[in-house]
């Protein structure tokens, strides 16, 4: 790891990344049963002839023994739940949520107290028959497991409450909104990940930086990157955003050379090294530092319930309902004021007419002919046109005419347009039938005033 990575912020994310990781919470919890046992064996000498004999080694057998059997069942019982689970809400809702059901804290934290009484169990086992705790002096190690045997009846009952909801749909959409609304306040906390926001143009001594893999920009570390770019004496301007895919040899930023490097140490190669870095490719989207996915998440997740084979257009309703208070939290990057900006990297600001698109964008289209998803689609879109952000006020009204008047193309009953009209706002309502009664394709276009029934 270079220098520029040992910066506190930078090493807070990546322990941030590798903490929601199962196999690091699994091998986090067998050194704590190693050290308990380590703890316990420097414990044993300093306890009284008297209190250390009071118990023998084996009573710590048998509940060792029952650790040992029962642990190794119920990992392999709570396995196969993960399995069923991931794969019903891949089937069910969308294989996007998979990921996030994956990083389940409650899931991995059991997961890792169950192996982890596991690994004690043997390891202890193991030590009395070494003879390290003898049977005269085994006090400790018996406090010690009945210290064990309660953190697994703790980690029972939550696991047991946890799969009450575990993978139902309220449970997943929840998840899904939690941490999309999370990423989305990480990211308007820290304007453009902290970095200049890119709203004018390259310099044209700008050179292109390209990138050497095929995939989605995951992650970026503004601050080891900042760091790179000024010890070597340059600029860098992101011409994709977190989310983006890119190809090999595409240009992935725009490098401007404004000074000197710090020493001759620094040259092309540990810059573009640095970069490289920073800046991590992969073949999947993910949440981290990417709200727009968890939008297209969320969107998706109303689609599925819009398809046939599930007909379900109340899930989707919840689900705009939904995106409509994620989105409630937006404000213009641009205009935020910040006590410390990473002056040598820019990074191009959210977009609210994308983050619109991305929300609204599928589900208002395939639940085109959906009175009821069209209705709670131009309330909510109704709402966010009060909002105090001008971007993102026009951002809805030009999404809500243009999801109307598909909607009112695709419905054909007179009735149904009209009662999808009276949930629209009168500006849109205006607006949309203006455009109707102008539309070329006049024998298509439906025949509507203002949203008055006119049979």
């Amino acid at each position: 790891m270079t220098p520029e990575f040992l910066i506190p912020s930078t090493l807070i994310r990546k322990g941030r990344e590798y903490s929601r990781k199962l196999w690091v919470r699994v091998l986090i919890m067998g050194l704590l049963a190693v050290f308990s046992l380590l703890v316990s064996t420097l414990i044993e000498r300093w306890i009284p002839q008297s209190l250390a004999t009071y118990l023998t080694g084996s009573a710590a057998d048998r509940l060792l023994s029952i650790i040992a059997n029962a642990m190794l069942a119920v990992t392999t019982f709570s396995l196969s739940v993960m399995v069923t689970v991931y794969r019903s809400s891949s089937t069910q809702w969308t294989p996007r949520v998979h990921r996030l059901i994956v990083k389940d804290r409650t899931t991995q934290n059991t997961l890792a107290v169950f192996i982890g009484a596991y690994v004690y169990a043997l390891i202890a086992i193991i030590l009395r028959e070494l003879g390290v705790f003898d049977d005269k002096r085994s006090f400790v190690l018996f406090i010690m497991t009945v210290i064990v045997l309660i953190v697994i009846v703790f980690s029972l009952i939550r696991w047991v409450l946890h799969l009450q909801s575990f993978g139902s749909l309220i449970d997943t959409s929840r998840q899904v909104e939690e941490q999309t609304r999370q990423t989305f306040r990480e990211r308007l906390q820290n304007p453009c990940l902290g970095a200049n926001a890119l709203t004018g143009d390259i310099p044209d001594s700008a050179e292109p930086f390209t990138a050497d893999e095929n995939g989605y920009i995951q992650h970026l570390y503004p601050e080891a990157l900042n760091t790179v770019a000024a010890n070597h004496g340059v600029k860098i301007y992101f011409r994709r955003n977190i989310g983006s895919f890119v190809f090999v040899n595409e240009p992935l930023m725009m490098i401007d050379r404004v000074g000197d490097p710090i020493d001759d140490e620094h040259t092309d190669e540990t810059l573009s090294a640095g970069i490289k870095a920073s800046v991590i490719i992969g073949d999947l989207r993910t949440f981290d530092q990417d709200p727009r996915f968890g939008l297209i998440v969320m969107g998706e997740v109303a689609s599925k319930a819009l398809s046939p084979g599930v007909n379900d257009p109340g899930t989707a309703i919840d689900m705009i309902t939904r995106i409509g208070r994620v989105l409630t939290d937006y404000e213009d990057e641009t205009s935020q004021e910040r006590d410390e900006v990473l002056d040598h990297i820019y990074v191009e600001p959210l977009k609210a007419s994308d983050l619109v698109q991305d929300a609204f964008g599928a589900l208002a289209r395939d639940g085109c002919t959906v009175v009821e998803v069209q209705q709670r689609l131009q309330t909510t879109l109704n709402g966010l046109m009060r909002h105090p952000d001008k971007g993102l006020r026009d951002a809805a009204r030009t999404s809500a005419e243009r999801h109307l008047r598909r909607a009112l193309y695709a419905i054909e009953f007179e009735p149904d347009r009209a009662q999808l009209m009276e949930s629209a706002s009168d500006a849109v309502r205006e607006a949309v039938t203006k455009t109707l009664r102008q539309s070329p394709e006049q024998d298509d276009a439906p025949e509507m005033d203002n949203g008055t029934d006119t049979t």
